[in-house]
């Protein structure tokens, strides 16, 4: 886990009097492993941008709250960054179904297939992010924390607030659904091409 050249714990003490100034340290200090967090989930580097964004607002708003794990908030701002995702995809799933209701305009140009190739040239990294998608909130975070940013385990149950043996079964059962997944996405069964059953 990187560390900061500041004492984290005391800047954030000060944050949470609601010193912007130690405030802005501590977004200085973590938002490329936000963004970078938020760009595993997202489909592009904006929506990831506004993810992290989201994540901060919710660090300040909610900031009597943010867990300090070995005198770091990152575990908690990295778990913050997979819920605002989840929401914010939701969101744009909901949106995409109510415009979906409206029927097009006559003579509106369709841009979905340009859309759709640009999606299907992004190639492995979007399969994985698809498969990642469909873990469950505490298989995306112990993922998050102990595989791609590199937490010890012990590290991790203090960020999620579990016992150590909880996030080794945890962690174990969510790559091997991760793999299956991946598996799945890259050869999908023939039942799901569309094809008459």
């Amino acid at each position: 886990m990187g560390k900061v050249n500041f004492d984290e714990a005391a800047v954030w003490a000060l944050s949470r009097e609601g010193d912007a100034a130690s405030f802005g340290l501590m977004f200085d200090a973590h938002r490329d492993r936000v963004f970078g967090q938020a760009l595993r989930q997202m489909r592009s580097s904006h929506d990831a941008e506004d993810v992290a964004a989201l994540v901060f607002l919710e660090a300040w708003r909610r900031r009597d709250s943010v867990r300090v794990v070995d005198g770091s908030i990152i575990g908690w701002l990295l778990v913050t960054t997979n819920n605002v995702a989840r929401n914010v995809a939701r969101s744009r799933r909901r949106f995409e179904t109510a415009m979906r209701s409206i029927p097009p305009l006559e003579n509106e140009l369709d841009h979905s297939d340009a859309v759709n190739d640009r999606l299907d040239r992004l190639g492995q990294d979007a399969r994985v992010n698809d498969a990642f998608s469909q873990l469950s909130k505490r298989d995306q975070d112990v993922i998050t924390l102990c595989v791609l940013e590199e937490f010890s385990m012990p590290e991790a149950a203090q960020a999620l607030d579990v016992p150590l043996g909880t996030v080794k079964s945890r962690l174990s059962r969510a790559k091997q659904r991760l793999a299956v997944l991946t598996t799945q996405i890259v050869t999908p069964h023939p039942s799901a091409s569309g094809g008459a059953q």
